[in-house]
């Protein structure tokens, strides 16, 4: 009977034993799920809370997945000024990328419908513009050659008057060495004889001669005591060994391209052309001689 009641009296108390240990691991289990509870109340990162609609233009970006270089985030996926992207094409203007993530874009192009306006209206290259005419460009010229009447034109180019030992005017204020020609220059007349004792290079051109010295050319009057037909009276720079009514009629076409001079490629250097001349010289800051001179011409890119 005793043994019986030992017997009875172990197993309640191994009960008791077991029910405390079960009440505690119940204890513990509790606050797991109510962590797990509050844990379901957060939203996936790049989720919008109530709509569960996911944030933005792009896909939302899972929790823990890093972003991968070249690729845009958040919402829009536009590139600000900081260096982030601008989505689908169109270059901004800090060298964001267009296309694909990651590539970069070609350069030189803008962002915007149509293309980069250019920096306002673009001159002729290397001319600029003084009042509607081009400046010197200082590209080489072409020479070229002129069928001319070779004949005089009074109407046009009227004829200079002879006076003995007449100098230039105004070429006393020409400074350098490229107008020591024209301050001493001085009208002479002889004959032919003479000339030709003195000058192996002597040309006639619509009834005046010229003579070649030290790169110019000079009147020669006197040569033809007929014919003395001069437009202008003093030196005439040379320009690729070409006669002097050739000279002239390149710069005039030079000129006229250049707009400055509107008259006939006659090859006669009168008022007309001495204005225009005189025009193109004002405009380039060159010495307003109004006569073919070595500056001018290499201002003209005929030098």
């Amino acid at each position: 009977m005793r043994t019986f009641l030992v017997l009875i009296c172990s197993l309640a108390l191994a009960s008791l034993a077991l029910g405390a240990e079960e009440g505690k691991k119940k204890e513990k289990e509790q606050p797991k799920k109510k962590g797990a509870q509050a844990g379901q109340v957060s939203q996936p990162a790049g989720k919008r809370t109530g709509a569960g609609k996911p944030t933005g233009a792009g896909k939302p970006m899972g929790v823990g997945k890093p972003t991968e270089v070249g690729k845009p985030t958040g919402a829009g996926s536009k590139k600000t000024s900081t260096g982030a992207y601008e989505g689908k094409g169109g270059k901004t203007s800090t060298g964001a990328y267009e296309g694909k993530a990651g590539k970069p874009a070609k350069g030189g192009k803008a962002t915007g419908a149509g293309k980069p306006a250019e920096a306002a209206t673009a001159t002729t290259a290397g001319k600029a513009t003084v009042k509607g005419k081009a400046t010197a460009t200082g590209k080489p010229f072409k020479p070229q050659h002129f069928n001319l009447a070779n004949k005089p034109k009074p109407e046009v180019a009227p004829a200079v008057t002879f006076q003995q030992n007449r100098h230039i005017e105004g070429s006393q204020n020409w400074q350098g060495s490229n107008y020591t020609v024209f301050r001493n220059y001085s009208s002479e007349w002889h004959d032919q004889g003479w000339w030709r004792q003195r000058y192996n290079r002597i040309v006639v051109i619509g009834g005046g001669a010229y003579y070649w010295n030290a790169g110019y050319w000079y009147p020669a009057w006197g040569y033809d005591q007929a014919n003395s037909y001069y437009p202008y009276d003093g030196p005439v720079y040379g320009y690729n060994d070409l006669p002097p009514d050739q000279v002239i009629a390149n710069v005039q076409a030079t000129l006229q391209q250049q707009g400055y001079y509107q008259g006939e490629v006659d090859g006669l250097l009168g008022p007309q052309t001495r204005a225009a001349i005189a025009d193109y010289q004002r405009a380039n800051g060159l010495a307003e001689t109004a006569a073919i001179d070595q500056p001018t011409l290499e201002s003209l890119g005929m030098a």
